[in-house]
Order: C-alpha cells, then sequence, then structure tokens
C-alpha cells in the first residue's frame, strides 16, 4: 500500500518540479492530487507519463491524505499548513512561514535528517531558503572534520528563485535590448537583463536584506548555532542555477587537498575542481540536476584555517523540490508515517 501525496502550489515553478522528482525516484505514491488556487483550477501538470488536472485547494479534504507538499507561499501556508496538519497530514513547506519556530523541524537531509522526528508537534516540517540548503549540504562534512566558526557568503541568485514572472521579465527585458525595444520592470526594482541586483527580499533595519537573514538564522539552526555567518546576495542575470562564493574559518587546520577528499565523498556533493579553463561548474550545468557542485577549492592566507570555495546548485531542485521529497524519504526510511488507507 502506497501513500497519497497532496502538493499544494502545483502549476508552480517548484510545483512542477516535485511533480517531476517524485515520478522520478519512484516515491510510492498509490494517488497524488496538484492543488492551487481557483484561478489555476482545471490546469493540467504532468507526473511521469500521466497528465492531472488540478484541483482547488479551498474546496479540497485532506482527511485521507499522508503527505502534503506545500509551495504555494508563506501566506497561504500560514493559512493551510496548520489545518491540513490538523487532519492528520505531514506537510513539508517550502515557504519561510514555519523555518524559525521552535516547534518545527528545519531538515536537509544530508546534513540534520535525525531531526526530522520532531515534527509530530505540529505536522509541518520546514524547507530551508534555496541559498540555505546548498550552503549547508557543502559546510556540514568540513564543519565535522575542522569545526567551523565563521562564514562569509555572497550569493550569485538565478531568476527562478523569485518565480515565473521573473524568469518571464528576464526573457522579455533581453529581448528587447536586442530589438531595442522598452525595458520594463515589474518583478525587480532594476532591470536584471545585462545585469546584477543586491537586493534579494526586503530590506531590514541593519541594512542586511530579508534573504541575507535567512541564511544566517537557518545555518544556525541547520548546523550549529555557534556558527558565525554573514552574507551578500545578488539577483543575476541567470534562469536555473544559483552559485555562491564561501569564505570559510575553521577552528582546526585543513588543506585544500583534505578538504576536496572529505567532500568528494560527502552525500550530495559533487567535486569538479580541475585547475584549468572550464575545470569547474557554472550554473547552468548544474540546471537539471540533484547535486551541490564544488569547484574552486583554495586555501585563504588572509585568515588561520582558512578555506575558499565556490557552490553551484539547482536552486529549483536541491534548493526546494528535491529536498522537499527528500524529506519525505526520510520519514519513509525511519518509519514514521503509515498510510492512513493501510492503517484504516
Amino acid at each position: 500500500m502506497g501513500y497519497k501525496v497532496a502538493i499544494v502550489g502545483a502549476t508552480g515553478n517548484v510545483g512542477r518540479a516535485m511533480l517531476e522528482i517524485l515520478a522520478e525516484r519512484q516515491f510510492p505514491a498509490d494517488e497524488v492530487v496538484p492543488l492551487a488556487s481557483r484561478r489555476s483550477l482545471g490546469v493540467e501538470v504532468s507526473y511521469g507519463d500521466k497528465t492531472l488536472t488540478t484541483k482547488a485547494l479551498d474546496h479540497y479534504d485532506f482527511s485521507d491524505v499522508d503527505i502534503c507538499l506545500m509551495s504555494a507561499g508563506g501566506s497561504v501556508s500560514k493559512e493551510w499548513s496548520p489545518r491540513i496538519g490538523a487532519q492528520g497530514a505531514v506537510v513539508i513547506d517550502n515557504s519561510s512561514a514555519w523555518r524559525y519556530d521552535a516547534d518545527v523541524p528545519l531538515i536537509v537531509p544530508e546534513v540534520n535528517a535525525d531531526a526530522v522526528v520532531d515534527f509530530r508537534k505540529k505536522n509541518i516540517i520546514a524547507n530551508p531558503n534555496c541559498s540555505t540548503a546548498q550552503l549547508v549540504v557543502a559546510l556540514k562534512p568540513l564543519h565535522d572534520r575542522a569545526g567551523i566558526k565563521r562564514v562569509v557568503v555572497a550569493t550569485y541568485q538565478s531568476v527562478s528563485g523569485a518565480g515565473k514572472d521573473a524568469m518571464d521579465e528576464l526573457f522579455a527585458q533581453t529581448k528587447a535590448v536586442f530589438t531595442l525595444g522598452e525595458i520594463e520592470t515589474k518583478k525587480f526594482p532594476k532591470r536584471i537583463a545585462f545585469n546584477l541586483i543586491p537586493h534579494i527580499d526586503v530590506f531590514m533595519e541593519d541594512g542586511y536584506t530579508k534573504e541575507e537573514w535567512k541564511m544566517m538564522v537557518e545555518t544556525k539552526k541547520i548546523l550549529d548555532p555557534k556558527i558565525k555567518l554573514t552574507a551578500t546576495c545578488v539577483r543575476v542575470p541567470v534562469f536555473i542555477g544559483h552559485s555562491e562564493v564561501v569564505n570559510i574559518e575553521f577552528e582546526k587546520p585543513i588543506s585544500a587537498d583534505e578538504a576536496r577528499s572529505i567532500l568528494s565523498t560527502a552525500p550530495g556533493c559533487l567535486v569538479i575542481d580541475k585547475h584549468e579553463p572550464g575545470g569547474y561548474v557554472t550554473p547552468y550545468e548544474s540546471a537539471g540536476e540533484d547535486a551541490t557542485y564544488i569547484s574552486r577549492i583554495r586555501e585563504d592566507a588572509t585568515v588561520e584555517n582558512g578555506l575558499v570555495l565556490w557552490c553551484v546548485s539547482d536552486n529549483l531542485r536541491k534548493g526546494a523540490a528535491l529536498n522537499a521529497v527528500q524529506i519525505a524519504e526520510c520519514l519513509l526510511k525511519r518509519n514514521l508515517l503509515t498510510p492512513k488507507k493501510k492503517a484504516a
């Protein structure tokens, strides 16, 4: 007997990726139900070799749903996740709505899978921010070996992290540049085509943006509260794939060669690090892939026990949809979830 899985936000970039990944990984689902807002009612989405028709979220009965993958934004999750959890379904939420709740585990399976057992307090499990997910996958094995004191990270984040409208805006602006058309800015505060924007999410009182704050707080919750982290998050004219330059200061000595060896065998990591033109991974190559790619590993002589590395991942997959499905797989591997139909 398999599980019944609902996808809330099934017509969005991440929702469609969730459906794709569930099929790819042959998740043991007897039934998959795509849900969306009323305006997307009846929209068809792909699930493996099947075509599914979306149903309306606000009239759906979750009483026989085992797992709900939620990717419909923070306000929808705030309203619906507790309701769905109260009906006995486990909600795996991709928004920021529950990440900082002490009663909700924030999970990256390669890093802190054991923490998933705490989900029963609210029947909600949180997915981290896309930029945090790939970062902690790279940091975890190095932290285990040498103890991380401080991280300075600069991100180069693709427009897909801001949704389909953002991708459309980059396409439209790029086309306008070549056709001498009018460049319209709607989703972003400034032109994104052939440009960089050092601003993701809202500004906070201390001058950091909310995106940068998320990376700081989430890394502490997932990996280690003692780690100090500062971030600068930049939107770049790339469709899919987030990139990060990561400077790390360790408590103990660790060489670049040792780090390269550790990361080469670490879960979720793939090291491509040749000291030659093209001997590294770019966001273009990460699109559609599951790994967190690591390149340019080198020692930082400006601090004691310092390393620098380049980290790239598909933000729609490991940064969102893949991580959510992996969390669901964690529940099954640990026998923490019994199908309701079987239980009945």
